[in-house]
């Protein structure tokens, strides 16, 4: 029988809408990790992760990525405001995040676990919409970096509820949040090249106050309610707060060029800015300002690893919930072998990078009370960071893949989250930065070596590859070297030891051993999904990473 056109019309065979599920309750391996460190957060988990599977919040992460922020630099009457419009779904998003303390929660709270807790909403948060990750862990990394005296009021305010995006100073204001404004033209990631300059202006009861001139080529968050940035004083770069608005009501000297045209990220506002005789307040010594800045770059990289995570893990979710529900060649794609051997290699990914990016916040909330821990998350952070964040990228194409075409459309999260991806490897130092980093702290604390090899170590006698694994491990962690082109080579040695071990730590003998069986091979320099070894246990692992059903 020849089919009519009518008939041809009908959408048949298409993937069950990715709706009615929740990032937490749904996930077993997050909920595990919750249960060990941060049971106390399960409520607030909980409510927050049905956003992810919820339609109306779907629609707003679309409507905030299809209709981006908007310059305004004059109002109607020619005042000028240098002030960003956003779509009414980024505010309600914001109100979402900031209701569920996103950006705020390790610093409310006296429960254990307060930094892995906060991470949980962070991870869940990165499967509802990206862009609104940005200045909800800017605002929670600038927690320390406020404890001045002079700063209280800040702290209160940064650790509100309260969604207020009115264009107001602080103390008329129920929330606020906080952006930064590093890197400049010439220097890109090397900050020593700043050159805007600060001059000093008075002394006040808020501290040292400067008058800052120059440019800033990236701009995180122009809207926000105030800034940190870097500046040079006749003692070299130092590190500045500046306040969007000044307590008269007047807007600072903060003159907005342009925003960035991004290929992803969209929702969010990144900016170039000038400094006019702008005023900033000094922060930490002068002439430490790249030291200073760094000392919040701990929970920005924290938070990038563990917000590479979630996004995997939507990525995953969205491609089983495709690949589950849409049949081809007489079965669901799912169960066709080359399919489900691909499916469970992402799954094993998903949640080696999970659990690599919750023992850095593990570490973090331990690191106060234990020297080996603090050693420990200072090679580590960066490391989690460089690995994750590499990662993310051939994950979620591949994810896409799974989709076929109509992974690639607009419609589908797929697609944005395509875009989103690599930017993650760039922000907060890239992923030659963070091997550099973990290159230098060895060489600084030659002793960190041998911490974090006791670390990985628990594992020892459970695998014959992870046992050569680390015996290589061993050897390379403390052979000198005088140039850095071995960095990225030891990074994967070392992150893939600590994700076997927090594989072998997890209790699930199966997940572990395909682990060690499909990465800890010397001879295969480059791994590509869907190459596991053959065995009945690959769709197992598929049905129990869905989250839909």
């Amino acid at each position: 029988m020849v089919a009519s056109v009518e008939d041809t019309r009908k959408a048949v065979n298409q993937a069950r809408p990715a709706e009615n599920w929740n990032a937490f309750t749904d996930d077993p391996v997050l909920r595990a990790i919750a249960a060990r460190h941060a049971p106390w957060v399960e409520p607030r988990a909980t409510s927050l992760g049905a956003h992810a599977g919820n339609a109306e919040t779907q629609e707003l992460a679309r409507l905030a990525n299809r209709h981006g922020p908007e310059l305004k630099v004059f109002d109607r009457y020619g005042h000028r405001i240098d002030w960003v419009d956003f779509h009414p779904a980024w505010h309600a998003l914001m109100s979402i995040a900031m209701e569920h303390e996103v950006h705020a929660l390790a610093w409310t709270t006296r429960q254990p676990g307060a930094h892995v807790a906060r991470a949980v909403l962070s991870y869940v948060w990165n499967q509802i919409e990206n862009g609104v990750a940005c200045p909800m862990g800017m605002t929670y990394a600038a927690w320390p970096g406020l404890g001045q005296p002079e700063f209280a009021a800040w702290r209160d305010k940064i650790v509100s509820r309260q969604y207020d995006p009115r264009p107001l100073p602080l103390a008329s204001k129920r929330g606020a949040t906080i952006g930064y404004a590093m890197t400049e033209k010439q220097g890109g990631s090397d900050l020593r090249q700043t050159r805007t300059e600060a001059t000093f202006d008075c002394d006040t009861p808020d501290g040292h106050a400067y008058r800052l001139n120059g440019h800033k080529w990236f701009f995180s968050v122009p809207q926000s309610d105030g800034l940190f940035t870097l500046a040079r004083t006749g003692r070299g770069v130092s590190c500045f707060f500046v306040p969007g608005f000044l307590p008269d009501g007047r807007r600072n000297s903060l003159r907005l060029q342009r925003l960035k045209d991004k290929c992803g990220n969209r929702s969010n506002a990144s900016s170039e800015v000038e400094y006019h005789d702008t005023l900033a307040w000094l922060v930490g010594e002068e002439g430490h300002g790249i030291r200073e800045i760094l000392s919040h770059a701990h929970l920005t990289r924290l938070d990038f690893a563990v917000g590479s995570a979630g996004l995997m893990r939507l990525a995953l979710t969205l491609a089983l919930n495709h690949a589950t529900s849409r049949r081809g060649f007489g079965t669901t794609l799912a169960d066709q072998p080359m399919m489900t051997n691909i499916l469970a290699d992402l799954a094993i990914e998903c949640e080696a990078s999970t659990r690599l990016a919750f023992r850095i916040a593990h570490a973090t909330d331990a690191m106060a009370a234990d020297e080996t821990e603090r050693r420990f998350a200072r090679l580590a952070t960066p490391l989690a960071k460089y690995w994750n964040c590499k990662r993310v990228t051939g994950f979620v194409a591949e994810a896409l893949e799974c989709h076929g075409g109509n992974g690639f459309i607009e419609e589908n999260p797929m697609a944005r989250l395509y875009r989103e991806a690599p930017l993650n490897a760039i922000w907060e130092g890239t992923s030659n930065m963070m091997c550099m980093d973990v290159l230098r702290t060895l060489r600084r604390d030659p002793g960190s070596a041998d911490v974090f090899i006791d670390k990985v170590a628990a594992a020892r006698g459970t695998d014959r590859r992870l046992d050569r694994w680390l015996d290589r491990l061993a050897t390379d962690i403390r052979e000198p070297r005088n140039d850095d082109g071995h960095g990225r080579r030891l990074c994967r040695t070392m992150a893939l030891a600590l994700e076997a071990s927090e594989m072998h730590a997890s209790g699930n003998a199966t997940t572990f051993e395909i682990f060690c069986r499909s990465r800890l091979d010397p001879e295969d320099g480059s791994h590509v999904y869907g190459e596991l070894p053959g065995t009945p246990d690959l769709r197992g692992l598929v049905d129990a990473a869905c989250v839909i059903r």
